[in-house]
Parts: C-alpha cells; sequence; structure tokens
C-alpha cells in the first residue's frame, strides 16, 4: 500500500508542481531525493517536583514546563476523541498508506489549479510527521535564534520552501507507516498535537480545558478539543473575553452562542463521526445541542503551587539550572531545558513535618510585615552525614510576579535562606555563629580547651598570619556584649565574649580561621570568598571590569572583625556547616534532590552532596564539647528543648542586634535561624528594642529553634556526642617575662603580649632605683591569662648577698657591707666557731630583697671531705654524695 501510494503521490503531485511553474522531472528528483527516515525524539513534557511524607506518599510541590504536556498511552484516551480525530481530520486514515492521495490531489487542484481556498489535505500521519519535525529542530536548538529558524523551516507555506516542506513530509508520512501501526501514530499525533496557547498533547488539554483525563471526556469535549487542532488559535476556548470565540460570541446566523467559533468546528466533527458510523443519530444530536462550556484549570509551571514549600522549591529549580549547564558553552541554557523539557520527576529531600514545624515557628513568632522595619526571618534544617535539606522556610509568602511584590509587602521573589546565585540575598551577618571556626583553628594549631588566655577586653595592634602572609596592624578595641570575662575557649565559647575569641585569633595564623570556615563549606552569598568584597566608585555605583562584571576590590582581605561575623553569608551555608561540626568534622555539601528519573523510569543523574573532612574526628569532638556548653547556663540555654537529646550551638547577635542567629544540631539534624532586618540604611532597627506580638524580637529565635528541633528531636533522635581525649583539656605553661629593670609600662606590654594579664602590685623594698620593676607574682612559668602582678622598686630596699661557703668573720663582713645586720646560727654544735665552720644556708635567701637593717640569719656547719660515712650525705651511697 505504501510503495503504491508513492507512485501516486508522485503522480498525482507532479502535475501540480508543473503548473506553479516547477518542471515536473525536477519535482520528481525532489520526491525521490528526500530524507525516508524520522527520527521521533522525546516531546517536551514538564518537570514535575515531589516531596515525600511520612507515610511514603508523592506529595507534588509544583511542575515546570516550557510546553504543558503529559504523554498517555492509547488505552488512556477516549474512543471519542480517538474517533473525533479520525472523522474530523482524516477519515481514510485507517485505509491510506500515509497519503490520502484524493485528499491531497483535491486539495493541490484547488489552492494552484483552480485558485480557491487553501484546503486541509494532510494526513494525520501528515500531520503527525509535521509536528515532530517541528518538536525536533526546537529540542535540537541551543539558542532562541536556532529555535525559532527550525520552527519556520518546519512550517514554511509559501513559494518553494512551501513545496519542498510538503513533499518532505508526504515521503516521510510514508515511510512512517511501514515502521509504525496506525494506533501507534495515532497516540502519537494526539500526545504531540498542540490545543492553544501552551497546551500540548490531550491529556493537557482535557486537564486545562474541562479539567479532566482524556480518558473520560465526553463526546461533545472530545469534538471541542479536536477542533482545536485544525486551528488552536481560532478555536481555542480559554478567552471568554474573545469577541468571534469568546463566552459572547454569536454564531453565523446571530444568535448568542458561546464560543461559537469552536462549537461550528465541533458540531461539523460530529456530524462527520455521525457520517461514518461512530455515533448515533441520538449522540449526535444531544452533543450538538450541548454549549461549549469548558471549565479553565490555569496549568501551573513554577513554585507558586508548592505554598509554604515554595522556597525550597525554588531552591530546587535553582540546582537543577545550574547543574545542568555546561559552562563551556555559556550561551546554552541546558539546565532550563532540562527543567521545563526534559519531563523530569524530581524527588527532593524534603521532610514535610519538619518543614510545617519551621514554617509554624515562623508564622507564630514572626510577622510577615512589621511597619517600624523590614523585617525577615529564615529557617533551615540539615540533616549531618547526607547534606540532605529537610526543611527551608522564611516569613514571606512566595511570588515571582513582579505586581504582586509591588503591591503586598509579605511576598518576596527572594529565598532569605540560600545564595544570590540560587535565587538568594547577597546574605547577612552571621554574628558570633562564627566564632565556632576560630574555635576550630584554635585546635588545630594546637592548643586546648582549658588553656588559659587574656580574654579582658582591650585594643589589640596586631594581628599575624593574613593570607598574603602580611601581618595585620592597627587597633581594633571590641566591646563584649556583657561583663563576662573568659580566659580558655570552653568558658569564651560558653558565654560568647568577643574580647577572648579575639584574643585567641591573635594567636593564630588569621588566614587559618578563614580556611577552617571554608573547609565547612563557608562562602560569601554573593558568591565571592571570604575576606573579598566588591570595588565601587565614590558615587556608589560599581566599578567594572572589561567584561562588564563588577570587579573585586584588590586591597579587601579576611579582616580581624571578620572572626566575630561580619561576613554576609547564608542561613543555608551555616546550617550546613554546623551540620560537619556536629558529623564529627565530616562537612557534605547541602542537596535538596534524593533521586530524578524520566516519566519512563529511567534514572537522571542527579545533583549529589560531596563529603570531605573539615577538622578531624578528634577536634570535632572537642568543638563539640565546648559547644554543648552553650546549652548548659550559657547563650543557647533559652533554646533547650527538653527532648535529652543532646544538642550543640551557638547563639549570634550582630552589632546594634540588626541579626539575630540561634544555631545548633543535634547528631541527626542540624538547624540554623534567622532573625533580623533585610535592608540596611537608616531604617534598621534593634531587635532588641522592639518586640513581636508574641515575644521580644531578639529573643524569637529562640522560640523558632527549639519549637523545629523538638519535632527533630522526636522524630529522628539522637546520640550522645564523643566525649574528647583528655589531651583536649591540657593546661599549657609559658614563661613568664623577665621585666626587672624596666618601666612600669614596659613590663606591662611585655607581659600582656606574652598572653598575661598585667596587675599594678605596687613598690617594694629594692635596691634597684626607684620607679624601675623590681620583680613579678608569680615568677617563672604560668598559663597563658594568668594574672601577673608587677612590682617596682622604692629605691630603700637592698638584695641579700649570698654567703653559703663563707666563713663566719667573711660572711658578716658581706652582710654587712650590703647594709644589713648579722646573725649567727651554730651547726654541728659549732656554736660560731670563726675559723672552723662555713656558712651551709641563710635566711632570707640570698638574691631576695630586703630593707636596709634587717637582719639576715646565717646557719654554719663543719665543712664536708666527701669520704664516706662523713658528713650527712655519706653513708653507703660512696664518695662525693652530698647531703
Amino acid at each position: 500500500m505504501s510503495a503504491l501510494v508513492g507512485v501516486l503521490v508522485t503522480a498525482a503531485v507532479t502535475p501540480a508542481i508543473a503548473v506553479t511553474g516547477m518542471a515536473a522531472s525536477n519535482g520528481i528528483t525532489m520526491f525521490e531525493n528526500l530524507p525516508s527516515y524520522l527520527d521521533i525524539k522525546d516531546t517536551a513534557e514538564k518537570t514535575d517536583i515531589y516531596a515525600t511524607a511520612a507515610d511514603g506518599s508523592q506529595i507534588k510541590l509544583a511542575s515546570f514546563f516550557a510546553e504543558n504536556r503529559e504523554e498517555v498511552s492509547f488505552d488512556r484516551i477516549s474512543q471519542f476523541v480517538k474517533d473525533a480525530a479520525v472523522a474530523g481530520e482524516d477519515p481514510r486514515f485507517y485505509e491510506h498508506g500515509g497519503i490520502d492521495v484524493q485528499g491531497t490531489t483535491r486539495a493541490v487542484l484547488n489552492e494552484f489549479v483552480i485558485g480557491g481556498d487553501t484546503q486541509g489535505g494532510s494526513s494525520i500521519t501528515q500531520q503527525y510527521v509535521k509536528n515532530v519535525l517541528i518538536n525536533n529542530g526546537v529540542r535540537d536548538a541551543k539558542t532562541d535564534e536556532e529555535r525559532d529558524a527550525a520552527y519556520d523551516a518546519a512550517t514554511a507555506s509559501e513559494g518553494q520552501e512551501g513545496i519542498s516542506r510538503k513533499l518532505k513530509e508526504m515521503k516521510l508520512a510514508i515511510a512512517l507507516e511501514k515502521k509504525y501501526t496506525k494506533d501507534d501514530i495515532l497516540k502519537g499525533y494526539l500526545n504531540i498535537a498542540g490545543f492553544g496557547g501552551r497546551v500540548y498533547g490531550i491529556q493537557a488539554a482535557a486537564q486545562y480545558y474541562f479539567n479532566k483525563s482524556a480518558a473520560d471526556l465526553a463526546l461533545p469535549e472530545a469534538a471541542s478539543l479536536i477542533a482545536m487542532v485544525n486551528n488552536p488559535s481560532k478555536f481555542r476556548i480559554d478567552l471568554p473575553d474573545d469577541a468571534e470565540n469568546g463566552a459572547a460570541s454569536v454564531d453565523k446566523a446571530g444568535n448568542p452562542t458561546p464560543y461559537a467559533a469552536n462549537k461550528e468546528r465541533r458540531d461539523y466533527i460530529l456530524g462527520k463521526m455521525l457520517e461514518y458510523g461512530k455515533i448515533t443519530q441520538e449522540d449526535h444530536d444531544a452533543a450538538v445541542a450541548t454549549p461549549v462550556t469548558p471549565s479553565i484549570q490555569e496549568p501551573s509551571t513554577g513554585c507558586q503551587t508548592a505554598g509554604s514549600s515554595a522556597y525550597f522549591c525554588d531552591y530546587v529549580k535553582n540546582v537543577i539550572l545550574h547543574y545542568y549547564d555546561d559552562p563551556s558553552t555559556p550561551d546554552v541554557d541546558e539546565g532550563r531545558k532540562m527543567l521545563e523539557e526534559g519531563g523530569l520527576q524530581v524527588h527532593t529531600t524534603l521532610d514535610p513535618d519538619l518543614q510545617a514545624a519551621a514554617q509554624n515557628a515562623i508564622d507564630t513568632y514572626v510577622p510577615y510585615v512589621d511597619e517600624r522595619f523590614d523585617v525577615g526571618s529564615s529557617a533551615v534544617s540539615v540533616q549531618p552525614g547526607t547534606g540532605r535539606i529537610l526543611a527551608m522556610a522564611q516569613n514571606k509568602h512566595y511570588s515571582q510576579e513582579q505586581d504582586v511584590l509591588n503591591a503586598d509587602r509579605s511576598y518576596s521573589a527572594i529565598n532569605f535562606s540560600t545564595d544570590f546565585d540560587y535565587g538568594g540575598s547577597s546574605g547577612f551577618q552571621p554574628g558570633s555563629t562564627f566564632k565556632v571556626f576560630t574555635l576550630g583553628e584554635w585546635l588545630k594549631e594546637g592548643h586546648s580547651l582549658l588553656e588559659s588566655f587574656n580574654g579582658n577586653r582591650r585594643t589589640f595592634t596586631s594581628f599575624p598570619g593574613l593570607c598574603d602572609g602580611s601581618t595585620w596592624t592597627g587597633s581594633y578595641n571590641p566591646l563584649n556584649d556583657d561583663a563576662t570575662r573568659a580566659n580558655n575557649a570552653v568558658d569564651a565559647t560558653k558565654y560568647s565574649v568577643n574580647s577572648s575569641f579575639i584574643a585567641m585569633a591573635q594567636q593564630l595564623k588569621l588566614c587559618g580561621v578563614k580556611e577552617t570556615a571554608e573547609a565547612f563549606g563557608v562562602k560569601r552569598a554573593d558568591g565571592l570568598e571570604l575576606g573579598k568584597r566588591f570595588a565601587w566608585n565614590d558615587d556608589g555605583t560599581p566599578i567594572l571590569n572589561p567584561d562588564g562584571s563588577q570587579a573585586v576590590d584588590p586591597k579587601s582581605t579576611f579582616q580581624p572583625s571578620a572572626v566575630l561575623g561580619t561576613e554576609e553569608v547564608s542561613p543555608l551555608t551555616m546550617a550546613t556547616a554546623f551540620a560537619g561540626i556536629a558529623n564529627d568534622g565530616l562537612y557534605c555539601s547541602p542537596t535538596p534532590i534524593d533521586s530524578i528519573t524520566k516519566l519512563d523510569g529511567t534514572p537522571v543523574d542527579p545533583p549529589k552532596s560531596t563529603c570531605s573532612q573539615a577538622v578531624t574526628p578528634e577536634i570535632a569532638h572537642a568543638m563539640q564539647y565546648a559547644m554543648k556548653q552553650t546549652f548548659a547556663g550559657g547563650t543557647a540555654s533559652p533554646s533547650n528543648t527538653g527532648t535529652g537529646i543532646e544538642h550543640i550551638g551557638k547563639t549570634g547577635t550582630t552589632d546594634n542586634a540588626f541579626d539575630t542567629w540561634m544555631n545548633g544540631a543535634s547528631k541527626t539534624v542540624a538547624t540554623a535561624v534567622w532573625v533580623g532586618n533585610l535592608t540596611g540604611g537608616e531604617n534598621r532597627t534593634s531587635l532588641r528594642k522592639v518586640s513581636f506580638p508574641e515575644v521580644g524580637a531578639s529573643n524569637a529565635r529562640h522560640e523558632i529553634w527549639p519549637a523545629i528541633m523538638t519535632i527533630a528531636d522526636n522524630k529522628y533522635g539522637g546520640g550522645d556526642f564523643t566525649a574528647p581525649d583528655q589531651s583536649a583539656f591540657k593546661q599549657v605553661l609559658v614563661d613568664i617575662p623577665q621585666v626587672a629593670g624596666l618601666t612600669f609600662d614596659q613590663a606591662k606590654q611585655a607581659i600582656e603580649a606574652a598572653g598575661f594579664v598585667a596587675e599594678d602590685g605596687g613598690a617594694q623594698d629594692s635596691a634597684l632605683p626607684a620607679g624601675q620593676v623590681s620583680g613579678t607574682d608569680p615568677a617563672g612559668q604560668a598559663g597563658r591569662g594568668t594574672t601577673i602582678r608587677i612590682f617596682t622598686s622604692n629605691g630603700q630596699g637592698t638584695t641579700v648577698p649570698d654567703v653559703t661557703g663563707l666563713t663566719q668573720q667573711q660572711a658578716k663582713a658581706a652582710i654587712e657591707a650590703a647594709g644589713l645586720r648579722f646573725q649567727a646560727a651554730g651547726g654541728n654544735g659549732g656554736g660560731g666557731n670563726p675559723n672552723g665552720q662555713v656558712a651551709s644556708s641563710q635566711t632570707p635567701a640570698a638574691g631576695s630583697g630586703a630593707k636596709r637593717g634587717d637582719t639576715v640569719t646565717v646557719t654554719f656547719g663543719i665543712p664536708s671531705t666527701g669520704g664516706p660515712g662523713n658528713g650527712g650525705g655519706g653513708g653507703n651511697d660512696g664518695p662525693g654524695d652530698d647531703d
């Protein structure tokens, strides 16, 4: 049949080609040289994003599509639809071999010979071929320009290009009939055909226009949809205000007829179905009498259908867009093609229970809009060991519509939880929550949890180990939040003492703190590395690179103030970092996706979490120990859950309380909560100066965090954190500088530079000139942070000479020469023989200070000869052993 059709088409079409001015032989050659194989590529299908409920059921969050299409099998399409398509578009479909010669010849002769109106002569197979060629061209296109060119080539209708296109369709239709069954071709046609706007395929059309599946369409509904295939723009029924084909349109007789144009074409199809015996007269009459009554169900493309999970959905979208893009072809938006055309079934990591808890907590304690300032809040939960994002909530409704955003401040398009490139903001200062990375570096560089240091507030003038190898110099004197003092890492963490962490950082490589933070995945939300800043002109405009991107200030670097949390980061970054600490130092990058498949179940490589050891488990255990103390009377105590599950945590409050944080984790869930100002400038407000309806603004974090983590504790449990090795608690002693003879200020500077606390001990008797430092207490060694008393000479003292080994006469002369009084005490029954005995001990000790006129008591004894048994040190120990 197909071979015969080929001959007949050539014979039938050639005269028509000749009439148009093309030689018949040229037409035949053209036809014979056309390709005869049609590669049917996958059609563009919508992507669906799901969350998994506790019972394992799938909850659809959103769909994304460029073409609203859902392919269905042949048995899921109403028989009314199949019969309407054949009767209305190609009555001889099941009889011809791909080309309806009779219809084609009639159409060609009518247009090119008789000169009548254009008539449709394409078979369903030809129409399917045309749609496949359009789909193939558009799917292969890499750019918008290529896409437009492909569409134009597949739909050319005038002159030689139009004839060539038609002949190509004919030959491919013939070939297609040799490979596929009629039912397969009809199914393909119904799944690919356009139904107006972005609606493609019979299933999407049934859902959009009549709110039902393709299998459940009634006879008049099926005919109305097939009517649209003939001319989707003219016959679509979702434009009720259209004068010619809307809810108030009229038929040719002038009678009010809703969607008159569609009804006319629908009734024509119903007549053809009756003519070819597909329906009864009764069915026909009832259908014709039925008005066209669409029930439009707007298809959703985007995250607005995801409700309180919309911002998580938006992050999933952006992850897909970034992951599937090829950096080597920046002009090709492969990620968007995957998202909108790939037919992906994306199964996410979201825990609906934890998400509901997070959103409910924010809704309860933070308003969506506050007339006093631009209030914002975000909560993110991440699973340690996997990086799976379990919850992501904020105090705004989600929208990408600018009109909505302009009209209602409770809506936002910005995801507060993540980085700028992933739909987020430029970040927020984390405040003291960033101190945990100084704690980590402190331990990495060999310091211990209980090693003492000078944590007093003071001016710091230098920090070694910048990332360029230089030393920071200047003047930095940060405030403490209260009068609490902390001289070891545990107390510094527990009470979050600024001066203590700056004192720790001064003993470290400042770049090391940055590198430890980066090892836990911390980066600026604006995309720059920690310490870097964009460059700006004096008038506030950005300084641009030659390629148009914003330049980075070459002088910007990681500053001492960054230790206290001045780098703008995202809540997701902090939640993931704390998950790494809870996971014994093994950091796992965040991921919102568990798996991706195509509609047929074929797996698609998803974005995966990657893990790396940020610090050793031993260091992580020590960090955990200190961070646990914040819940034991420390700054995180207001966030205790009372579940009995161990937590680590760290609070954060920036300057003027513009941003407040509560970050923490069990061994199974890490959560970061931020509440603060969304915008800067004069309208920023200290959260300590305002209250929300349910709680003081600065304490809202302490209501939200435990509300989330209570659900997490009960659902995921959590074990005890591993106790650190005892070496983590070692005390380190260092030499106290020798400062005798210096001025008090010189001594104080030397002692503080060594890490001690200097204190004025007052004046004391000393042989040194008045005003010079005479000594310290203690002397020798002590732990850093120890208070060292500095004594100065009053000029009235002298130094006790060493008279050991001198005779009584010699000792007396030396002592009196020093301005002291001499007193002898007998030894070995000597009773003061000035010639037979020598001094064996003295009080006060040699070298100590004394006031002139004080008495020095010297004990004398008979000198040892070193022989056996001679003196107290002899006996059986052998010669030369003195007592």
